[in-house]
């Protein structure tokens, strides 16, 4: 027996820009919505590719990606918009065709692709999920022997006998992610339900496809957030432009998309003064980012200390300069400014030559996500701006849930720009009715 979950050869799709979808009645939608996100093992589906030559605009949304999942494999799926992800799934899910190649899947699928798959709104919460269990092919014991648990997972008791039309997005969500993942799928499919909800269910969330994996069932998942992936997923699928760029390790897949998405390169050079940022004193020469052992980079470990650092070169001898750094968060906030504070140069006149400034931020600083780096000299007394590039370089900070940050086992989505890790102390009373505590036990 094979222990290939989905196989998937030369798979492309193509759609038509402005393409006007078709009207069904309400039994087709019906019929469709119900049999879409579960169908049993075994099944292929080929692409048809007659006709799609009269398409005269058109763009290919996957093209020719084929891989393997083994059975118990959690793979992450990640890439830009429009980079393909959502087709893909689609088509694994049966919602869609392919227009070329084929995907093949062994066992019972559970997708959740957005909010609601699979669910009819004039019917119940109840009814809504004795009927995907019973698409799953569950007999009516399975499904009410985890019929409590969805429920109690959903937190939508009071309303479990309303229809779903009347449920609000975050009820929805709840309760479509709670049949999926509890109604025993061979294999699961989840497409960003992680961006919708509190943080306390993305959390639960998180924790329920961590348990499903171990169960070892195959966990198929499209996630922005990179540390979710890297933490839940040992393997990542990289797309672009409807092609697999990168397949493996998902640490190293992630560090590959962060270090694509940031753009622009982790150094950059002027090799021609002449034609260098400066004034009459001074002209930069390079800025770069690296880790303390020398590798130039932009895309860090949250643990991991960032080194930036600028050359620049004095053509006018005798001023005093200071170097320094701002970092920008995506949102154009000033995170902080970071100004030349060796005393070696402080309040010294420099001679002629080529200097090399650094400033290293320490690791467990920096909150997850892209700092925007503006780089700048200027003399003092008098101020004269020798350059001030903003915005010259960029780089992404992740936290893989791995090792010790200010995270913790906390996987969901957390606020903040900076987020350092904190000395904490908890204290034990095991009398409440006396003031004195205790050290831990």
């Amino acid at each position: 027996m094979t222990d290939i979950a989905i196989h998937v050869e030369n798979l492309s799709k193509q759609f038509r820009i402005g393409a006007i979808k078709n009207n069904r009645n309400f039994r087709e939608a019906l019929i469709d919505g119900f049999k879409a996100p579960f169908q049993r093992a075994g099944r292929v589906l080929r692409g048809q590719v007659a006709g799609a030559a009269e398409l005269d605009e058109t763009i290919w949304a996957l093209k020719d990606v084929s891989f393997e999942i083994k059975q118990g494999e959690v793979v992450g799926i990640i890439g830009r918009n429009g980079a393909g992800k959502s087709t893909l799934l689609k088509i694994l899910s049966r919602i869609t065709e392919p227009t070329e190649g084929f995907a093949e899947v062994q066992g019972r699928v559970g997708s959740l692709l957005e909010v609601g798959t699979g669910f009819h709104n004039e019917l119940t919460g109840r009814e809504n999920i004795y009927l995907n269990g019973a698409i799953l092919g569950m007999k009516k014991a399975e499904i009410k022997r985890k019929f409590d648990e969805i429920v109690a997972f959903s937190e939508v008791e009071k309303f479990i006998d309303t229809p779903v039309k009347h449920y609000s997005s975050g009820m929805y969500l709840r309760l479509a992610f709670g049949v999926a993942a509890h109604l025993d799928p061979e294999i699961l499919i989840v497409d960003e339900v992680l961006a919708v909800g509190d943080a306390k269910f993305q959390e639960k969330c998180l924790n329920k496809m961590k348990n499903v994996g171990e169960e070892g069932r195959t966990i198929l998942m499209v996630s922005h957030n990179m540390t979710a992936v890297k933490h839940l997923c040992k393997r990542a699928i990289l797309l672009n432009e409807g092609q697999i760029i990168m397949d493996g390790v998902s640490h190293q897949v992630v560090a590959e998309y962060l270090n694509s998405e940031i753009g622009g390169t982790a150094e950059r050079k002027w090799v021609d003064i002449e034609k260098a940022p400066g004034g009459d004193a001074a002209r930069l020469r390079a800025v770069r980012t690296r880790t303390e052992d020398g590798l130039v980079t932009n895309s860090f470990d949250i643990r991991q200390p960032v080194v930036v650092e600028m050359e620049y070169e004095v053509i006018k001898e005798g001023r005093v300069f200071l170097p320094h750094f701002r970092f920008i968060t995506e949102d154009d906030i000033t995170l902080f400014t970071s100004l030349d504070q060796d005393p070696t140069w402080r309040r010294r006149p420099r001679p002629k030559g080529r200097y090399l400034s650094s400033v290293t931020i320490p690791g467990n600083f920096l909150a997850e996500g892209k700092l925007l780096v503006s780089c700048h000299l200027v003399t003092v007394h008098p101020t004269i701006v020798q350059f001030s590039k903003r915005k010259i370089m960029a780089f992404e900070v992740s936290d893989c849930g791995e090792g010790e940050s200010a995270r913790g086992d906390w996987l969901a989505e957390m606020d903040g720009v900076v987020r350092p890790t904190l000395d904490w102390k908890t204290q034990y009373n095991p009398d409440g009715s006396k003031d004195q505590f205790l050290e831990a036990i």
